[in-house]
């Protein structure tokens, strides 16, 4: 007997990321009934559902999703979130209201008083929310975690965490390159690396940030087992020379006890997996995402100390 499919909606069709949500939930076996996107370039969706409705207008979209829960059958099981940062906390109300779980993409939310009135959400409508937290599920990070936790229990591990993605300038005039929507570098390319590290290696002690501009981001993290210094990028000026010379506008290293951990491919199915460990009753929760939120927003709102202390060698090619 075949499996009942599960209806998805899904918001920010037109995004960058919104094709692995609808490939994650095509190769789950599953239905987009409909999507929204205030902009219409959303020829994609014909690879994956052409016969999803398509909306505009938010108040189209969710009225449309109330008069699909009225009919039984029909109803929206999960609404997909794929829209700029600042929009997450609306559109994830927007799912519970109308009886569906929410999948969103990080960060969740951009302050952490807005996790606690999800929460209370959450417990009203019996609803859930979760967070894409892809990182957690690569195999090669999976398997770094359960090293660490095999490994002497009362040792502190020195990191060094880099991650330079060139943007052109089309960023600084789109959303996120505007820190009241996106939160800024950190938390726009970063708040994933943070979540990893510290599932890994334990809550934030310290975070002290060494740099901080449109573009980049330097600071130092103290974590229950590692000491982080961490690097963020947009700018292509800030990549290694040998990355440069082969003409590679993406570099991503995380380095533990100076032994680098190769993570740069397998990121392709990630969605995939996330969407199959939550419908097996897994995935990671709003309560997950806590600590990597609490990270970015102390970040935006540190004192920059400059090169200080014990700060990443990349600070060296912005001072």
């Amino acid at each position: 007997m075949s499996q009942k499919q599960i209806n998805f909606a899904l918001t920010g069709a037109a995004g960058y990321i919104a094709p692995r949500h609808m490939k994650a939930i095509k190769e789950t076996g599953n239905q987009l009934v409909a999507a929204l996107d205030p902009k219409d370039s959303v020829g994609i969706i014909d690879s994956y559902f052409p016969e999803a409705d398509f909306f505009l207008e938010s108040e189209r979209f969710d009225r449309h999703l109330d008069k699909l829960r009225r009919q039984g059958e029909r109803k929206i099981d999960f609404v997909s979130i794929c829209t700029p940062n600042y929009l997450h906390d609306a559109h994830i109300r927007l799912a519970l209201r109308n009886d569906a779980n929410a999948i969103c993409e990080k960060p969740i939310v951009l302050n952490p008083w807005n996790i606690d009135a999800l929460s209370e959400i959450e417990k009203e409508t019996g609803k859930r929310i979760y967070n894409v937290l892809q990182l957690r599920l690569h195999p090669s990070i999976v398997a770094l975690r359960n090293k660490i936790l095999a490994g002497p229990a009362d040792k502190v591990y020195d990191i060094d965490l880099s991650y330079i993605t060139s943007r052109g300038r089309w960023y600084h005039m789109s959303w996120k390159g505007d820190s009241e929507k996106s939160g800024g570098v950190p938390t726009n390319i970063g708040v994933h690396f943070y979540d990893m590290i510290s599932w890994i290696f334990g809550s934030v002690k310290k975070n002290i940030v060494h740099h901080l501009d449109a573009t980049t981001g330097a600071g130092y993290l103290e974590l229950e087992r590692a000491r982080v210094r961490w690097f963020l990028s947009i700018d292509d000026k800030t990549l290694p020379e040998a990355i440069l010379a082969k003409g590679q506008r993406t570099y991503r290293s995380i380095t533990v006890e100076g032994d680098e951990i190769e993570f740069s491919g397998g990121f392709t199915d990630l969605h995939t997996l996330t969407y199959q460990d939550i419908l097996s009753g897994g995935g990671f929760g709003i309560q997950d995402a806590r600590q990597s939120i609490e990270t970015v927003y102390t970040i935006r709102h540190s004192e920059i100390l400059g090169a200080k202390g014990d700060y990443h060698p990349f600070l060296k090619k912005v001072l």
